[in-house]
């Protein structure tokens, strides 16, 4: 493997958004580690890639683990440049059936893992500097009716970007988030139906509930978020830092 190629880690890669990251950072010259609870698929994805990919199985809810993940990328490809905290959780959530069960699994998916994300990353990147990006989400830009959880957590992610930005920035490290809008994943329709099923209406209009607002006039590809992280992983970013970008086809206007 070329030990000049810069080496990204990426998080929930095995599918959906993370996938989209993986496979466009890889043509854009990375070594790419894709991380994913199901190491079966990431196994699969890394395969497809080829060259100067590897799958690497992570629960990012355990610090400890998402420690020994980035370290095993740093030991397998001899350097880090970019981490891509991306896994994360949506249930559909209305507040009155929000339990503890529910608050703390989400909320150690998706604040867990950007924290000890950005922490494993510091580890490495203090004396080289790098990049790290935070998946927040559109729903972390306004609140969405049924996400009372989610949208928590991608309020917080924004906040933990702003505040990561300013203290890493004396080493190097830009630190940004992106902020994806209906994306047709796997999770986005998960989410769909379950509004769908919970106001008893059809996944037509549940999926038309997220989808209805948007300017463009259609829903995302993982692709259209992966060219949004393709630029904060790359060079013309290298002047921005602690921002949110919204790629959400007109939801949000700031």
């Amino acid at each position: 493997m070329n030990a000049e190629k810069k080496v990204a880690f990426i998080t929930g890669a095995a599918q959906g958004i993370g996938l989209a990251i993986a496979k466009r950072l890889h043509e854009d010259g990375f070594r790419v580690a894709l991380a994913d609870f199901n190491e079966e698929a990431a196994s699969k994805a890394a395969a497809e890639l080829g060259d100067d990919a590897i799958a690497i199985k992570v629960d990012v809810s355990s610090r400890d683990n998402v420690h020994a993940a980035v370290d095993s990328t740093v030991e397998k490809f001899g350097r880090l440049d970019v981490v891509v905290n991306n896994a994360g959780l949506g249930p559909s959530t209305p507040i009155e059936g929000i339990t503890e069960d529910v608050y703390r699994k989400v909320f150690d998916v998706n604040v867990g893992g950007t924290l000890w994300g950005i922490q494993a990353a510091l580890k490495h990147m203090k004396e080289t500097g790098g990049k790290i990006i935070n998946a927040s989400s559109q729903a972390g830009q306004v609140g969405n009716p049924d996400l009372a959880v989610y949208g928590g957590t991608k309020f917080a992610i924004r906040g933990i970007t702003q505040t990561a930005a300013k203290d890493l920035a004396k080493y190097g490290i830009t630190v940004n988030a992106f902020c994806p809008g209906i994306v047709k994943t796997p999770m986005m329709m998960g989410i769909a139906q379950q509004v769908a099923d919970e106001n008893g209406k059809p996944f037509e209009w549940g999926l038309e509930q997220f989808s209805k607002n948007i300017t463009l006039g259609r829903l995302s590809e993982p692709e259209d978020v992966a060219a949004c992280v393709s630029y904060l992983a790359g060079p013309d970013s290298n002047y921005m830092t602690g921002q949110a970008l919204i790629i959400d086809g007109g939801m949000v206007f700031n």
